[in-house]
């Protein structure tokens, strides 16, 4: 029987780290309100205040969390990303906190579409 408590928690334990891993989505909407994403990105993140700003509202969130961590890197860092307003705005930013904003972020219905 311990045999059987003992994978019963690694099983639980190991579904708690995947979901922290994976973000937190409430934690994300919290961080993008205190970073104000909004801001440049729209209230509903699909109404961008420039149009050379993207829509991020339903984007993959692998696809954020890199090019969050790339504006970290700044544009010499690898695999970095150039841009002196995002740069600013991801400095602060712990690998959580990416990770939670990617999660939310994706968890929003976007109006991206692919074009054939």
């Amino acid at each position: 029987m311990k045999t059987l408590a003992k994978a019963a928690l690694l099983a639980v334990s190991a579904l708690s780290l995947n979901a922290y891993a994976a973000g937190d989505i409430k934690a994300g909407e919290a961080a993008a309100t205190k970073y104000n994403c909004a801001a440049c990105h729209g209230k509903d993140y699909n109404s961008p205040v420039d149009p050379s700003y993207p829509k991020l509202a339903g984007q993959h969130q692998d696809y954020l969390e890199h090019a969050l961590i790339g504006y970290q890197r700044g544009g010499d860092g690898p695999n970095g990303r150039g841009n002196a307003i995002m740069g600013a705005q991801a400095k602060p930013l712990s690998q959580q906190d990416i990770r939670n904003i990617a999660a939310y972020l994706h968890s929003l219905p976007g109006a991206l579409v692919l074009r054939k």
